[in-house]
């Protein structure tokens, strides 16, 4: 007769049958050798998240328009990797400026990890801590990104996610956004480089792309703003905002349709509303509460200035395929919430544009 053993193995029962003839102690090095097979092919006790931003500008027909996004001081720490060239960021053209996406490790013991992430139609521009390789690697001053011969990709081969490393982690004493990512529960990270150790409490890298985004706003002439899918998958969540001075607006659609008519948002709300809202939803998309406010909290100065424009939750299909990422050993939970945010040249913002010339009012520029 056959002898039914039962085994939950990672949640999952499995059922073997052994021959009635084979002997106990054979059967027990058999069932041993199983057990230890088993764990070895378990995932590790790695959980990662991730967090990031697609910034874009909506022309008259709605869709992304290509912009130079990268023009502008470089408001990241100095410790922050680049191109090793000047003005490296010059005549990159594209269609999304992705910032500060932010890679946290969760993990009750010591793991070493290998990271990769590909950029359609894009380039890594920037990065902490040091990266094995990045690609291209060559001067791109001027380049058109959608004719690139290949995506842009970075690499860490080797890094350390220890849950006792102890040590600070570089800071600077001017005040930088950047910091408050660190504000969150995450594994300490440790990357070996010829200058020596580099402590982080997340990776991060940032870039462009010419990628079409996964959706199109296009303003009425009744000034609703109408947004459509471009992509089979639903998008999660849209928020309408507007600021005029400092009288705030914006309109939550949590369960958007193919095809959602929004209306302009009464100015009688509150940034601090607003960012309760926004957490909450990250929160509903897997983020922890603690990465979700240290998301808002640094891009609320951005998100939040004067202007008009739509924030959604970027559809997950369109991240793994617009930003393929490779972590081996795969983590046995990853969660990765990017919010777009589509800048929408309104009537109003066209006025107060054509104002600030004729008076060449500079600041008024700059916050239009």
């Amino acid at each position: 007769m056959n002898w039914p053993i039962k085994k939950s193995l990672s949640g999952r029962e499995v059922r073997l049958r052994l021959p009635h003839f084979l002997p106990f102690g054979v059967l027990a090095l058999c069932v041993a050798g199983w057990l230890v097979a088993g764990e070895e092919n378990a995932p590790p006790d790695l959980t990662v998240h991730e967090w990031g931003t697609f910034t874009a500008i909506a022309g008259k027909d709605g869709r992304a328009v290509e912009w130079t996004p990268l023009t502008g001081s470089n408001e990241l720490p100095g410790f922050v990797e680049h191109f090793s060239y000047a003005n490296f960021k010059a005549g990159l053209r594209g269609t999304i400026r992705m910032e500060t996406p932010v890679m946290y490790f969760y993990s009750s013991g010591d793991v070493n990890v290998s990271v990769s992430v590909a950029f359609s139609k894009g380039v890594i521009t920037e990065w902490y801590p040091h990266a094995a390789r990045i690609q291209p690697g060559g001067i791109l001053r001027n380049a058109v990104l959608s004719q690139l011969p290949a995506d842009g990709s970075i690499t860490w081969d080797d890094v350390a996610v220890s849950p006792n490393l102890e040590g600070e982690f570089p800071r600077e004493d001017a005040a930088n956004r950047y910091y408050a990512a660190r504000q969150t529960s995450s594994t300490p990270l440790r990357v070996n480089t010829s200058a020596g150790e580099q402590r982080e409490k997340f990776l991060f890298y940032r870039g462009v792309s010419a990628a079409p985004l996964p959706l199109s706003a296009e303003q009425t002439f009744d000034g609703k703003l109408v947004v459509k899918s471009l992509r089979e998958e639903e998008i999660p969540a849209l928020i309408l905002f507007e600021r005029r001075g400092e009288r705030v607006g914006y309109s939550v659609a949590r369960a958007p349709t193919d095809e959602s008519a929004l209306d302009p948002p009464e100015l009688t709300g509150s940034v601090e509303a607003l960012g309760g809202d926004l957490e909450e939803i990250l929160v509903d998309q897997g983020l922890y509460p603690d990465e979700a406010h240290a998301m808002v909290d640094t891009w609320r100065d951005s998100w939040f200035e004067e202007g008009t424009r739509l924030i959604y939750i970027v559809p997950g299909g369109f991240i793994y395929n617009v930003l393929p990422l490779t972590i081996n050993p795969s983590p046995a939970q990853m969660v990765r919430v990017f919010v777009g945010r589509l800048e929408i040249v309104t009537s109003a913002t066209a006025r107060t544009v054509e104002t600030a010339i004729a008076s060449n009012d500079q600041v008024a520029l700059v916050l239009a």
